[in-house]
């Protein structure tokens, strides 16, 4: 779920100081070269708001690296996809930046047990997944607040998907897209071969989801959390952390409201 311009960012976003970072490629470094020459820029660390320049995965890694620091983040596309980002443009951008909308995600917090009796943690603010590691189908039990909803799915993998990473992964898996402020998670089967027509379940944000492997030995699975990915899990539990935050900033008429409507009539 999500919350648009929270309590004092509106300030900050007019005539705060900027920080431009890139993805590395030569068209984001570009860029980043080209801005820098045009607007004052600071440490990412001192900056009210940073400026990150290249595609979705860029912007993922940005949103994770200043999640919980109030920082918000406004993305320009140099990238492939640009689903998470505004468009490229040089000029008037201390004006966009001070009349774009912000939106607070909410990642989810997974919790793994390995093969080696090791735990983990990690955040996504899209989807986590599990994903068979050899040829053997992967065998997975989904419980739902500690309750069996299904004992046994056989397929690929599985993967839990945000509002926000419901147009990513989620999507090609054929789960369904989520209205951002709907208070929801996508549960969605990958490539299940039993229960052959399973195609998920749409389930409140404010559960939790546990995924037990079974057969672990002969069927070893590997959970991903975005880009963390943990190998050979025995378990994994995900719930939202509603304690973390990141913000991200998008152009009045470029918003996640009318991107998802824009996704769902594309043919």
């Amino acid at each position: 779920m999500v919350i648009h311009q929270p309590s004092g960012l509106a300030e900050a976003l007019r005539g705060g100081s900027l920080a431009f970072i890139s993805s590395g490629t030569p068209d984001a470094v570009a860029a980043e070269s080209r801005l820098k020459s045009l607007y004052d820029n600071v440490d990412p660390e001192q900056a009210d708001v940073v400026v990150a320049l290249g595609g979705d995965g860029f912007m993922l890694q940005t949103l994770h690296r200043f999640m919980n620091s109030g920082k918000p983040i406004y993305g320009m596309n140099r990238g492939s996809v640009g689903f998470l980002m505004n468009e490229y443009r040089e000029d008037g951008l201390r004006e966009r930046v001070a009349a774009s909308l912000a939106t607070t995600l909410h990642p989810l917090q997974m919790d793994a047990l390995d093969k080696a009796g090791n735990e983990h943690r990690a955040y996504a603010i899209n989807e986590v997944s599990l994903f068979r590691q050899s040829y053997q189908t992967a065998k997975l039990r989904i419980s739902i607040d500690d309750r069996v909803r299904l004992e046994e799915l056989t397929g690929d993998g599985v993967l839990v998907a945000t509002p926000a990473g419901s147009t990513a992964y989620n999507l090609s898996a054929h789960g369904p897209i989520l209205p951002i402020h709907a208070p929801l998670l996508a549960l969605t089967p990958i490539s299940a071969f039993r229960p052959r027509l399973w195609r998920g379940a749409l389930i409140p944000d404010r559960v939790r989801v546990t995924l037990d492997v079974i057969e672990p030995e002969k069927r070893p699975v590997n959970a991903v959390a975005d880009y963390t990915e943990i190998k050979s899990v025995l378990r994994i539990s995900i719930r939202q952390d509603r304690r973390a935050r990141s913000l991200i900033l998008f152009d009045p008429g470029h918003s996640w409201d009318e991107r998802i409507l824009t996704e769902q009539f594309r043919y």
